[in-house]
Parts: structure tokens; C-alpha cells; sequence
């Protein structure tokens, strides 16, 4: 797979390789990626910035794995939050100062 992008105004070329067993149909192969980086850019793009993953210093033990399960957790329960509109910084600010709010995310009844 070739990608093609320009930042900065600077262009780059890029290409990929990747090993399947599904038959060589292009279009079938080319939604499989973008399925991939849909995932990517949803999930990972979120925990690192919204919940600084990638500056985390939790490396030893289970408590790297057990941090990641707590933040995709965290990231679900905002995100299922309709109660309120806001991005997931604004939630988890409001989760981090308001009882009431926290309560509601974990389905407290108060």
C-alpha cells in the first residue's frame, strides 16, 4: 500500500507492506487498512492525548497493563456519557471535580 501526504508543505511518500491471507482484491485489502487506522486513530490517538499514555512512566510488573485496562475504562465510560456534551477533556475534568458527575459515570445511584 502507497501513501501519499503532505505537512508542512512538505510531500512524502510511504510505502507499506503487509501479509494476509485474504485473496488480492484491492478494494477488499484497502478497507481492511483503513479499518485498521480507523481503530488507530480512534482508540490509541485518544488514550495519548487525552490521557497522556504515551508520557507514562508505569513500565515494571503488572501495573503498565493494569494502568492501560484502568485508562480504557475511563475513556469508555466518558465516551458513553451522554448526559452531558463536551470533549473527554472536559468530562474527565468535570469527573475529577464534581461528586456528583463521577457518581453518575459509574452509575452510582445518588
Amino acid at each position: 500500500v502507497e501513501r501519499e501526504r503532505i505537512a508542512a508543505g512538505k510531500r512524502t511518500r510511504e510505502r507499506r507492506y503487509y501479509i494476509s491471507s485474504l485473496p488480492a482484491d484491492a478494494a477488499r485489502i484497502a478497507r481492511a487498512v483503513r479499518s485498521h487506522w480507523e481503530v488507530e486513530n480512534r482508540l490509541h490517538w485518544c488514550l495519548d492525548v487525552q490521557f497522556n499514555e504515551d508520557q507514562s512512566t508505569v513500565r515494571t510488573g503488572f501495573a503498565a497493563n493494569n494502568f492501560a485496562i484502568v485508562r480504557h475504562i475511563v475513556m469508555n465510560l466518558l465516551r458513553l456519557n451522554t448526559s452531558r456534551k463536551g470533549s473527554i477533556k472536559t468530562k474527565r475534568m468535570l469527573a475529577a471535580t464534581s461528586d456528583k458527575f463521577r457518581a453518575e459515570l459509574l452509575g452510582v445511584m445518588t
